[in-house]
């Protein structure tokens, strides 16, 4: 089973006025590069106890030793190549669809606090569908998995826009595929998206709508005056 499924984090290294970029100014860069850090720790404990083989698919290709530092044993790092996220997104399943893997779930590095639930039924919808698509709240995805390589779903997609996700279901159904979608979350790109995140955290765990603690995250925000 383990070696059927694979999960892929993708992740950018945590560098100042690289990440998380639509906060400045109201953090500062150093603050958001720690916050982004501490996502990507919170998203290798999300997936580390499922039964996948678990990758971090990295981008830039200098900072090897940087994922390597935080990927605990038994995860395989791999570059992300390509000129854009869609050619990224592509060459990701299409390497690791042609080292045998059956299914393949990619998530983002934004959703620090996405139910593990929702990670492992995703493995579970695809016995029975082509795609499965984890949507976010702002028209992206947090998830996309599939059976086989796509290549097609990530051409001529508007990254980064409220149109990623209709376009990609647009895309799966025009192929004739069969398409599951998960429970919508939401992503953490926005100041208003972090002290939703804060508050939602600062409730009692029987009020909470994830039983994920994200607790590296917690930490961070903890730090910041919001």
């Amino acid at each position: 089973m383990i070696r059927e499924n694979a999960v892929v984090i993708m992740a950018k290294a945590p560098e100042p006025n690289k990440v998380k970029t639509p906060m400045i100014p109201s953090l500062d860069p150093w603050s958001l590069s720690d916050l982004y850090h501490n996502f990507l720790l919170d998203k290798i404990e999300q997936v580390k106890n499922i039964e996948a083989q678990a990758f971090i698919a990295f981008t830039p290709k200098t900072e090897f030793d940087f994922f390597r530092s935080i990927a605990p044993d038994g995860f395989k790092l791999i570059k992300q190549v390509g000129r854009n996220l869609g050619e990224r997104l592509a060459n990701i399943s299409r390497s690791l669809f042609g080292e045998g893997f059956k299914k393949v779930l990619i998530l983002d590095s934004d959703t620090p606090n996405l139910p593990v639930e929702y990670i492992k039924k995703g493995f579970e919808q695809l016995d029975n569908s082509d795609v499965v698509i984890g949507p976010c709240e702002d028209g992206g995805y947090y998830l996309i998995g599939m059976r086989a390589s796509q290549p097609h779903l990530f051409r001529d997609i508007p990254w980064s826009t409220s149109g990623v996700t209709e376009l990609t279901m647009n895309k799966v159904q025009s192929s004739g595929l069969i398409v599951s979608l998960l429970g919508m979350w939401y992503d953490i790109d926005k100041l208003e998206d972090l002290r939703r995140l804060k508050n939602e955290m600062d409730l009692p765990p029987d009020k909470r709508k994830t039983s994920f603690l994200c607790q590296n995250t917690c930490n961070a925000i903890s730090k910041m005056s919001l």
